[in-house]
């Protein structure tokens, strides 16, 4: 499976994906902002969610700027089988493509 996806791809894909929030605390606490739906699990404590995650569905999930701690939770959601992507550069470039985001 692929490791990410383009923000402008994902517009068009949206529909039926599980969106998961893995920015930091503090990242996630100065923003007001999140894509619909999302989901937010901190990445620092991936042992104690990941395994609670559906099996059965695309999961695409994002941090700021979809650096190192996409890569590190990509990594870790598709060693466990799990269908995941993250957002390439993060929300900021979900919301640059004209993504929509929604108050948290």
């Amino acid at each position: 499976m692929e490791r990410s996806i383009k923000p402008e791809t994902l517009k068009s894909e949206l529909a039926g994906k599980f969106i998961l929030d893995v920015r930091r605390a503090d990242d996630r606490n100065a923003s007001s902002e999140q894509l619909a739906g999302a989901n937010w699990k901190d990445p620092t404590q991936i042992g104690d969610w990941a395994d609670s995650l559906p099996k059965d569905q695309d999961i695409v999930l994002y941090c700021v700027r979809g650096g190192g701690i996409s890569n590190s939770v990509v990594d870790t959601l598709q060693a466990k089988g799990l269908k995941a992507r993250f957002i390439e550069g993060g929300i900021e470039a979900w919301k640059a493509a004209g993504g929509v985001v929604v108050g948290k």
